[in-house]
Formats: structure tokens, C-alpha cells, sequence
């Protein structure tokens, strides 16, 4: 599996990308910064400035059906915010 799994496409970090340049990605838990960094500058061509990651517990998930009650976890996620150098970009919707 790769170092990025996908893009984060949320209110927030539409504005981070917009603002102040900053571009948020879901990453393998087992990613560290330095294979982040790389990831990025070579899948998008563009110069990193700073990453900073940050990890989820799964949640506990349980839904009550005819049969009873079903219960379950999410898998655990990292996710990576990635500051770009002034003047470089990432287009996120040139490959819809």
C-alpha cells in the first residue's frame, strides 16, 4: 500500500488549501513525515514546506436491526497536513 491513500475534501480543508496553502491527505498509519513529504513532492510536483500528522482511534459503531443489535469499530487512520512553499499549488479537481 501506498504512503497517500486520498486527498481530504472537507469545508476545512478547502479553506486551509485556499488560505493558507495548506493541503490535508489521509495517510498509511505507518507513514512517517519524511515518506509523507516525499510522497507528496513526487505524486503532485511541489516543494513541501512543513508536515504535521495527526492519528484517530476508530470509533466504536453499533446499529439495532430486527435480529438485534450489531456491533462494530472503524479502523484507526492518520491524517497529514501539508504545507506547501509560498508560490506552489496542488489542484485536487483536475482528475474528476
Amino acid at each position: 500500500m501506498g504512503v497517500l491513500i486520498r486527498p481530504i475534501v472537507t469545508e476545512k480543508a478547502s479553506r486551509d488549501a485556499e488560505l493558507k496553502n495548506r493541503f490535508h491527505f489521509l495517510v498509511n498509519p505507518a507513514a512517517n513525515k519524511i515518506e509523507i513529504r516525499n510522497a507528496v513532492e513526487s505524486q503532485y510536483g511541489v516543494t513541501v514546506d512543513k508536515v504535521r500528522t495527526q492519528r484517530y482511534r476508530g470509533k466504536g459503531k453499533s446499529r439495532f436491526t430486527r435480529s438485534g443489535v450489531i456491533s462494530g469499530r472503524r479502523n484507526h487512520s492518520k491524517k497529514a497536513i501539508v504545507a506547501l512553499a509560498e508560490g506552489d499549488t496542488i489542484d485536487l479537481y483536475s482528475h474528476i
